[in-house]
């Protein structure tokens, strides 16, 4: 949870650097701005067992979904690919594998007694021989503290975040202005 407000944070300071207004950003208007709700609301319920794998499949699927309906905007190709790496990552292991370096790293090594003996429910799981396509897992230490193992596909998120925020807060109103100037110069002669 701190990182995402971090990355909310750099986005609108990126934004501010850029000459952005903070009042531009709800004019951004996004499509299906549900879909990401209910998306984030589903990987907070502490649903135990093989329904929370559902759960989260179900959470990625809306949030591509509400990534995909938003291509057309700054920053949404990077947040598409980024859910879509880790969608493939937790499909090809029925979980997000965890790299334990990584979790010492972050400061968290009180999670892996946990995790060892049986994940964190149904989303986090130590690697293991069978493993598959562990670079795109959490293998990312964020150190405290923020104190979290990300994913490659955390990083592109985050950095779509960043952009959209950023043309955002530069680019609200203004664009809109521009494209309807032409219309208001006609209706004036």
């Amino acid at each position: 949870m701190r990182l995402i407000l971090l990355v909310i944070v750099v986005g609108l300071l990126a934004g501010r650097m850029v000459g952005g207004s903070l009042e531009r950003v709800p004019r951004a208007a996004v499509r299906w701005p549900w879909a990401a709700a209910v998306g984030l609301a589903l990987q907070l319920l502490p649903v135990p067992g093989r329904p929370a794998l559902w759960l989260l499949y179900g959470s990625l699927f809306l949030l591509l979904a509400f990534a995909a309906a938003n291509l057309r905007r700054s920053g949404f190709a990077l947040i598409l690919v980024g859910l879509a790496l880790n969608l493939t990552v937790i499909a090809a292991n029925g979980g997000m594998p965890v790299d334990r370096r990584a979790i010492v790293a972050s400061g968290q090594q009180d999670t892996l007694a946990g995790l060892i003996r049986d994940g964190d429910g149904v989303k986090h799981r130590l690697p293991g021989p069978h493993t598959r396509l562990l670079p795109l897992g959490d293998v990312i230490a964020v150190p405290p503290p923020v104190g979290q193992v990300i994913s490659v596909g955390d990083v592109v998120v985050d950095l779509g975040i960043i952009w959209f925020l950023a043309v955002a807060m530069r680019d609200g109103p203004r664009r809109r202005r521009l494209l309807s100037r032409p219309a208001d110069a006609g209706e004036a002669s």
